[in-house]
């Protein structure tokens, strides 16, 4: 059975956008997977039993201790493999950090970066302190517990970086070719995720996004490929193939309506373009 971890309004600790709780607080009867709306909350789950964490288009096998860092633009599901799970998970929205700390520039919480850490015994004892810590915060009644709280989730990522550090990102000098390219990506990733069946991808072609940044297209194709090293078309194809695999893998939307919001023009062309680049039918993906 694959789950997300419960919405914060469900439990009855917990305060306006931010929660804590025990992940044995967890509906054991619970049969359905729980809706999990993308943009709602960012996530920090450390989990204790053998269990599958599904990540995007990406699944992670846990043998014992495991922390996710989840974003609320990537979509996950939990999937127990043992009957006794055990662990806490901190829920949280953005406006929690308004004007506090610098949130979003962590790698951990970054698309693309690497969300699932397993952990020793050592330090699982360190994180699950700081899990504690938040639990008894938010059952005083001390005046500035927002600010405790706000102060321990960033201790959770700092932890999490000093045992696990991310590899350093290199500083690229800004150029026209690279403010193109980067501003070409941004154009790409806001069309995701997509919220209804009603809602259709709007830019699918180096044109249309050529159009929209003002630029001729074989400026943006040059600048792409220079600082990406893969054509605009490529990178276009692969991000709708990702976005076509979480939506297989997480959604119930219908093959029809997936190939209609990602802009397809039949669900025919959608399978084509599916099984070339996946190796399987958008069918066999999600029974798979």
């Amino acid at each position: 059975m694959e789950r997300s971890l419960p919405n914060p309004d469900d439990l009855v600790r917990g305060m306006e956008h931010l929660n804590v709780f025990r992940i044995e607080e967890m509906n054991a009867d619970q049969s359905l997977p729980v809706a999990f709306n993308r943009k709602d909350y960012f996530k920090i789950c450390l989990t204790k039993g053998k269990s599958r964490i599904h990540y995007a288009e990406r699944s992670f096998e846990i043998k014992e201790y495991a922390l996710l860092f989840a974003n609320p633009l990537v979509p996950y599901n939990w999937e127990p493999l043992e009957p006794e799970q055990k662990g806490f998970s901190c829920i949280f929205s953005e406006n929690f950090f308004a004007n506090y700390g610098r949130l979003k520039e962590y790698p951990v919480f970054k698309p693309g970066g690497f969300p699932v850490y397993e952990l020793t015994s050592t330090e699982v004892s360190t994180i699950s302190s700081l899990f504690r810590q938040m639990i008894e915060e938010l059952d005083s009644n001390f005046e500035f517990k927002s600010d405790v709280l706000k102060n321990l989730v960033f201790q959770l990522i700092h932890s999490t970086l000093k045992m696990r550090p991310s590899k350093p990102v290199k500083r690229q000098k800004q150029n026209a070719s690279s403010r193109i390219a980067t501003l070409f990506i941004e154009l790409l990733e806001k069309q995701f995720p997509i919220e209804g069946n009603d809602s259709r991808v709007q830019l699918r072609f180096p044109s249309d996004f050529a159009n929209q940044l003002c630029v001729h297209v074989n400026s943006l194709n040059r600048s792409v490929k220079h600082v990406t090293q893969k054509t605009t078309s490529e990178l276009i194809m692969q991000r709708l193939l990702k976005e076509a695999k979480i939506m297989l893998k997480h959604g119930d939307w219908n093959i029809s309506e997936i190939a209609y919001t990602l802009g397809f023009e039949s669900p025919t062309h959608f399978n084509t373009f599916f099984k070339k680049h996946a190796s399987l039918t958008p069918s066999q993906f999600r029974s798979n």
